[in-house]
């Protein structure tokens, strides 16, 4: 009778252990997402422009994150100029800036959160476009594209 009893005592601890294996192998893995935006993309001299890092890891808004800072630079410039960001609302960390000199800008914001760093990239616009910086996102894209489509044919 107890060898019965020690028989059933593993063979129920061999599947709720099995079981608890299956359950973690199925939990999907969880990524920090940076969704960067400027309002407006294009702006005139000295007008505000609000940019904005949405960040989320998995479904949670991150509010606690260990670092926002946005660096922000005009097309082919040297200095950069980096600002610390504080979390606003709902994930969200927003800076609002103006723009002296009209030209292309990039902004990247360089986010760490939950043992994660990423930093996304954008273009904005102020007054009129000035030579952009090569290797931008949209012409390495353009390459991407290009390249697909020969490899098609």
């Amino acid at each position: 009778m107890k060898k019965l009893l020690v028989i059933i005592m593993v063979t129920f601890a061999g599947l709720f252990t099995a079981a608890c294996s299956q359950q973690e192998v199925e939990e999907e893995p969880q990524f920090l997402d940076v969704q960067l935006t400027a309002i407006p993309d294009k702006a005139q001299v000295n007008e505000e422009i609000t940019f904005e890092a949405k960040v989320t890891y998995g479904p949670e808004e991150v509010k606690d994150a260990d670092e926002v800072k946005f660096e922000i630079w005009r097309a082919n410039a040297e200095e950069h100029e980096k600002i610390l960001v504080e979390h606003s609302e709902n994930g969200i960390y927003r800076l609002k800036k103006s723009f002296k000199e009209e030209g292309t800008y990039y902004l990247v914001s360089h986010v760490t959160a939950r043992s994660m760093h990423n930093m996304p990239k954008i273009e904005f616009i102020v007054g009129n476009a000035s030579e952009p910086e090569e290797g931008t996102s949209s012409e390495i894209d353009d390459k991407e594209m290009n390249k697909d489509e020969h490899s098609e044919h």
